[in-house]
């Protein structure tokens, strides 16, 4: 069953995609009802804890596709943007985006959310779902831990798809899947996006961002940016590198290199700061500065400012 809202996007549960089972190649082809425009995804699944899904939309009027994964383990997926883009956006309102020409890749063990396409824009995806284990059996099980720090879904890197990538994945869509040879290809193709765009990820981690750009001290300016003005209610070290498409790893390094300090060690900066300005120029009550700086007790703001400054509220209160 399908739902229409106001605006005229419609919605749909992935679960009522018409699916069938392809044989003897045991592939599945889900589809997007005709009525709704050109659509289907191909998943095949190449191990126990390894499928590749081909998606390729085009429908004919703004869709939002409904869907509630639970694997009961941590997962990683790539996704390769080949043509157009899509949005996922989970039941908490976080959203992601996959372009063309970007590799998208997050990990998570369940999520729930919608999958959005626009009206008569061709979008053209290919999905790589890697479970645990088989991380395990290629990186280690300590390397591969790097991935699944979290059981939330999280975005662990967005960023243009690297040439070798785009050359194999450019097979897999050529790959005749009726053939008897398809599985040997597919798996091929599939070996080499994987090592390229995860063996990029897993050099960040171990030897960090040495190199820094004007790029990287426009992505710095933006984050601190983003702290100064939701300083009360700062977003999570997680949400903020998702916002600039970076990874957590990567926002911790660029803080330190061009700030010498930490995401919550600016906050502080500002909350302290502007604390202070507050009780030198205004007769506030402790309690109201400390509500208007992101503190919910006073007696937190108190140590806190103590701790910083070396004097407490009361004393610079009293010094105006």
């Amino acid at each position: 069953m399908t739902k229409i809202n106001q605006s005229g996007c419609e919605r749909l549960n992935s679960d009522a995609l018409p699916t069938q089972l392809v044989s003897p190649q045991n592939y599945l082809r889900q589809s997007l009802p005709a009525r709704l425009g050109a659509g289907r995804s191909l998943i095949f699944q190449l191990d126990p804890a390894l499928s590749y899904i081909e998606t390729q939309y085009q429908p004919s009027r703004d869709l939002a596709i409904g869907s509630k994964i639970d694997f009961g383990e941590p997962r990683l997926v790539i996704t390769l943007g080949i043509a157009g883009q899509s949005r996922f956006i989970d039941s908490k309102g976080h959203e992601l985006r996959f372009s063309q020409g970007h590799t998208t890749i997050t990990s998570f063990d369940s999520s729930s959310g919608e999958r959005r396409y626009q009206a008569n824009q061709a979008v053209k995806q290919l999905r790589f779902s890697i479970g645990k284990a088989w991380l395990g059996r290629y990186l280690g099980e300590n390397e591969s831990e790097f991935f699944f720090r979290h059981n939330a879904l999280r975005l662990l890197s967005c960023r243009p798809t690297g040439m070798q990538s785009l050359a194999a994945a450019g097979q897999l869509l050529a790959c005749d899947v009726g053939t008897p040879l398809a599985p040997l290809m597919l798996n091929g193709h599939t070996m080499t996006i994987l090592a390229n765009e995860l063996g990029e990820l897993c050099r960040q981690e171990q030897y960090g961002y040495s190199r820094f750009d004007s790029g990287s001290r426009k992505l710095a300016n933006s984050a601190r940016d983003i702290l100064a003005q939701s300083y009360r209610n700062p977003p999570s070290l997680e949400s903020l590198a998702s916002a600039l498409g970076i990874t957590p790893f990567k926002l911790k390094n660029l803080f330190q290199h061009y700030f010498n300090n930490t995401p919550y060690g600016v906050v502080i900066d500002i909350r302290m700061n502007h604390a202070y300005r507050l009780l030198e120029s205004k007769q506030l009550p402790i309690s109201v500065v400390a509500e208007a700086v992101g503190y919910r007790h006073a007696s937190n703001f108190s140590l806190a400012f103590n701790k910083y400054f070396g004097i407490s509220p009361k004393q610079v209160a009293r010094k105006r």
